[in-house]
């Protein structure tokens, strides 16, 4: 495998070979984070497919400066996501759904764990506070935005922008 710098300058190159094993790589964790935000695989399937071809088509626009590659199509991906969430298509086609939706949607203690195993952070994840864990679980995958967070856990929009703030600095502590 080649190093992931050189990877990355060559799926910018437009290299096939280079999409291909980057695919490999990443698609596993990109469906979980996509699947966590959608609650459905064929859903989560086609929009795994548009991000790959839009980091494809995007990827001039990535920069290591500003971060890593992967973090940079995780991004794309959640956006994704929480865009297909608030398309009105989306919003009638679970307008009459079956129970065996709802049974992933409740929250339980062991959803944290499920959304993390699927990028492989748990045990970054685990390591916070139980404040962050809310907070993070929230808005990274579940895909919440910001107000709605305030409003599930009852707190000020401002304090939710801190700690996911504070949050994220812990985490990248942890990870770089």
């Amino acid at each position: 495998m080649k190093d992931l710098e050189t990877l990355v300058q060559q799926f910018q190159n437009k290299d096939q070979v280079a999409f291909k094993e980057l695919y490999g790589m990443y698609s596993n964790s990109i469906h979980g984070v996509v699947y966590n935000i959608v609650k459905d695989s064929s859903i989560a399937d086609e929009l795994m497919q548009d991000v790959f071809i839009k980091a494809w088509h995007k990827a001039d626009t990535y920069s290591s400066k500003k971060g890593r590659f992967f973090t940079w199509i995780l991004n794309i991906a959640r956006n994704a996501a929480i865009d297909k969430t608030r398309s009105k298509a989306f919003k009638q086609s679970k307008q009459n759904l079956n129970s065996d939706y709802f049974v992933d949607i409740i929250t339980s203690n062991d959803n944290l764990d499920r959304s993390t195993d699927a990028i492989g952070i748990k045990k970054f994840v685990t390591n916070l506070g139980q404040k962050c864990k809310e907070v993070i679980e929230l808005l990274y995958f579940k895909g919440f935005t910001q107000k709605e967070a305030s409003e599930e856990l009852q707190m000020p929009i401002g304090t939710v922008k801190t700690r996911n703030r504070n949050c994220i600095q812990q985490l990248r502590d942890m990870v770089l």
